[in-house]
């Protein structure tokens, strides 16, 4: 099961690609492009479209297989059998074990998925402060 990235959050990343490749077009058009500073302003636009691809197709979390992982390139992952504590702070979702702990931030998750995500936190019968 995949936990989705709110829209608004995709949509932001994909608009500043866009602005920052206008911003490309504009300096290409009517300035010199020969600093190596201004290789920048290629960079800039294809970090910020590349993220929203990336998060689109990824999305933000997955449970599979009695783990939950971050889809992030260097994302946590931990076995839903070794929680030990859920707390909620802020908003977010911490989860514990013995040795690692995963924060979950829950406003930048879709509402149907974060619906999704607490049957299944709840599925665990594991103290849920």
């Amino acid at each position: 099961m995949k936990i989705k990235y709110t829209k608004k959050k995709l949509r932001f990343n994909l608009i500043m690609g866009l602005v920052w490749l206008v911003f490309l077009l504009v300096n290409m058009i009517f300035n010199d492009f020969n600093k190596w500073s201004d290789y920048i302003w290629i960079a800039v636009p294809l970090m910020y479209i590349g993220m929203y691809f990336y998060e689109y197709f990824n999305q933000y979390l997955t449970i599979y297989d009695g783990i939950i992982k971050e889809s992030s390139p260097f994302g946590k992952k931990v076995y839903l059998n070794e929680i030990i504590e859920i707390k909620k702070f802020a908003g977010d979702y911490i989860l514990k074990t013995t040795k690692k702990e995963l924060t979950i931030n829950t406003q930048i998750i879709d509402p149907n998925s974060l619906s999704d995500l607490n049957a299944e936190l709840r599925k665990l019968n594991v103290a849920f402060c």
